[in-house]
């Protein structure tokens, strides 16, 4: 499934990003209302580059609107999940939301400070497949520049960020529990970078959305207890300080033998290149 609003960060044992519009229990994207399962709390102030996905008309005021996650990878560019600007999650065209904005340097999602910066353009990848989950990005330019420092790098394809085992960090606004708990602050889990064949074993070709090493990577702890969920989706995973995935999908959240998937940002930095 998806983690667009239905993924989220716990301080209790697993990290979940998916979309809220989209059930727990199947292999689809989680954009929405997720958060860091297994998780604990995160400030801003430490990773200024996460941002929150909102529109308060489409999804309203409770959590100032915030329906997935991104990261800032240029002064007034950000990623996030193609799912998460698709029509199941917004129940429109990403273009004709009038209100589409992200929120910067925020830990609470309605309370004081940072900022709320209009979406000027989105990008969806074209060669996004919804049923497959492939190719899961887009790229949000915004009507404002933030700070250079607000900025992360992103990992290289062949960086040692991407080797099995390296310790990464996940992080969200979504659900914390896997039952519709979502966070209102910003949350953050510990997971690890799982080999590509652990991955293929839990999602194989021939059984619905399987795992493709070339455009995905694979993340979580090989007992469960510590995922992204929904809500989460289009947040980042980062490790050695650089960005290396995006919150796609999963089946479950925080699931023994269920690891979250994330789009793979040496793949999407190849996906964009293509497309400028």
């Amino acid at each position: 499934m998806s983690r667009t609003s239905v993924r989220a960060v716990t301080g209790t044992l697993a990290l979940v990003a998916a979309a809220a519009v989209i059930p727990l229990g199947s292999p689809l994207p989680a954009a929405a209302d997720s958060i860091v399962i297994g998780g604990q709390p995160a400030h801003v102030k430490d990773s200024p580059w996460v941002v929150a996905l909102s529109s308060r008309n489409h999804f309203g005021g409770t959590r100032a609107g915030q329906f997935c996650g991104a990261v800032m990878v240029a002064p007034a560019k950000a990623l996030t999940a193609a799912h998460c600007l698709g029509r199941e999650a917004l129940g429109t065209e990403a273009g004709k939301v009038d209100d589409l904005l992200v929120i910067s340097g925020r830990d609470e999602l309605n309370g004081p400070g940072g900022r709320e910066i209009a979406v000027k353009e989105t990008w969806i990848n074209p060669d996004y497949d919804r049923a497959t989950n492939t190719g899961d990005l887009a790229v949000l330019t915004l009507a404002e520049e933030l700070p250079e420092q607000d900025v992360i790098p992103m990992a290289a394809a062949g960086d040692k960020s991407y080797e099995p085992g390296t310790e990464a960090k996940v992080y969200g606004w979504g659900d914390t529990t896997g039952n519709g708990d979502y966070a209102t602050s910003l949350r953050s889990a510990k997971v690890s970078v799982l080999p590509d064949s652990t991955c293929e074993q839990a999602y194989p070709q021939g059984r619905g959305p399987a795992y493709e090493a070339s455009g995905m990577l694979c993340a979580g702890d090989p007992k469960g207890g510590y995922d992204s969920c929904q809500g989460d989706s289009g947040g980042p995973l980062v490790a050695h300080g650089q960005l290396i995935g995006l919150v796609s999908w999963g089946d479950s959240c925080g699931l023994a033998g269920s690891p979250g998937v994330y789009t793979r940002i040496s793949a999407a930095a190849e996906w964009m290149a293509a497309s400028s």
